[in-house]
């Protein structure tokens, strides 16, 4: 399902840029920078299923989604280049769960968010699915007004 969003994705980066740049509100994201948090949150998720499988319940630490904005520059990014890397991003992501076997669907890692709690890697991989589609849908909504 990560393959299939990260090409709506990339669809929708191919759009005009200074449309994508631009931040409805100065607290909202623009639909850039929303499809760069994506890629680094497929790229976090990634660590942490791979963390997961070698440690028992490894503590994560947070990603730093608010200030990776600007430490990274989304805004500044070529959304062709997000586009591309989004994918593979995913392609990573989706990777490892597919090498997962039954018994590591339920090995544990202590997730921040929404409360600090023990959570399965199963729970972990819906969870990243909901991030795609929430923050899709974030972007199509922008990007219609």
């Amino acid at each position: 399902m990560a393959r299939v969003h990260a090409a709506e994705y990339a669809t929708l980066l191919g759009q005009d840029e200074q449309r994508l740049r631009r931040r409805p509100a100065p607290e909202v994201w623009s639909p850039l920078e929303y499809a760069c948090h994506v890629r680094d949150v497929l790229l976090a998720q990634r660590e942490r299923v791979l963390l997961a499988r070698r440690a028992d319940a490894p503590a994560l630490e947070p990603m730093g989604r608010d200030e990776r904005v600007e430490h990274d520059g989304y805004n500044d990014q070529q959304p062709s280049d997000v586009a591309r890397q989004l994918t593979d991003a995913a392609l990573l992501f989706a990777n490892v769960l597919d090498r997962l076997t039954p018994p590591d669907w339920n090995r544990t890692v202590i997730y921040n968010f929404p409360d600090r709690q023990e959570r399965p890697l199963h729970w972990l991989a819906l969870h990243t699915l909901h991030e795609l589609r929430h923050h899709l849908l974030d972007i199509r909504r922008q990007l219609e007004t």
